[in-house]
């Protein structure tokens, strides 16, 4: 009913102007490298860098309720997926075709972001994403099996150390979630990577839940249970774990069961396995330019 204005730089009658849609994806995903280098962080890609338009987009899907411009910040974020996928030897060329499903798995945003904003955006794009890849040939599907078990501080006025210290031992991975990340391998994903300190916590609690799953099933020597799509439906009963395509979100928050205890181990290196046959790697839509210590090469 209202005029639309392009989210990158306002120009009028259009979502997205091709001006700034182009600026998604115009440099090609590439590798970005913290430095520091959080522990545990694994291979990360990013579709552009969160500048000018690409910033503006951003902010104007995550903090304006510009929910039309997920579709344009999904499909950047698979180009940037599918270069982690490449990376990491899964497929070959520049549309990879695993021969199980890739798990997209969103870092997950504090319950009272989600509340003010009326949306979970990096949820919102990666279910977008999985859309984008499946269109090309790429089996995807989003897990949003991480939640928040304790709250953090804002993360914008600290520096590298600040936010790793503020993050570690937050994020956990809901009850019955390992049998869904056993589904393939695993893609962890956000809108934007500034010092890597989130990916890093999601890549431990996502490593630490599977080996913990696979320590208990050593133990008992059956094989688990199968994984199960749970999809997305407002008003569902328990953990919303997976979602088939890009639908409505629900307001409602799922806050799952007790949490599972799971133990401090050993974190494999960048890129390394998460579970039996699985990859885990991460991707953004963009890299900060001013980030603390970022490198490009």
């Amino acid at each position: 009913m209202l005029p639309a204005e392009c989210g990158g730089c306002g120009s009028p009658r259009t979502v997205l102007c091709p001006r700034c849609r182009t600026a998604l994806g115009a440099a090609g995903p590439f590798r970005v490298r913290p430095v520091p280098r959080p522990p545990g962080l694994p291979a990360v890609h990013a579709a552009a860098r969160y500048a000018d338009e690409v910033r503006a987009v951003l902010l104007a899907h995550k903090e304006r309720g510009a929910l039309a411009l997920a579709r344009p910040l999904g499909s950047a974020l698979a180009g940037a997926v599918r270069a982690g996928l490449g990376e990491a030897g899964v497929g070959e060329g520049e549309a990879p075709r695993p021969p199980t499903g890739v798990l997209l798995v969103p870092v997950p945003s504090a319950r009272a972001a989600v509340r003010a904003r009326g949306h979970d955006p990096a949820r919102r794009i990666a279910l977008a994403a999985a859309g984008e890849l499946r269109r090309a040939g790429v089996p995807a599907r989003v897990a949003a099996v991480l939640r928040q078990r304790r709250a953090v501080a804002d993360q914008s006025g600290l520096d590298a150390r600040g936010r790793l210290d503020n993050l570690v031992g937050a994020l956990t991975v809901v009850p019955g979630g390992v049998r869904v990340l056993r589904g393939g391998p695993v893609v962890l994903v956000d809108d934007v990577v500034t010092t890597g300190a989130s990916l890093a916590e999601a890549a431990r609690a996502v490593r630490a839940a599977t080996a913990a799953e696979r320590a208990v099933r050593g133990e008992s020597g059956g094989s688990g249970e199968r994984a199960e799509d749970v999809v997305g439906a407002s008003g569902g009963v328990g953990v919303t774990a997976v979602y088939a395509g890009f639908c409505r979100e629900g307001r409602k928050e799922s806050s799952g069961a007790e949490e599972e205890g799971v133990g401090e181990v050993r974190e494999p290196p960048s890129g390394g396995a998460c579970g039996a046959g699985d990859v885990l790697c991460a991707a953004v839509v963009a890299a900060s330019p001013d980030s603390p210590g970022i490198n490009r090469n």
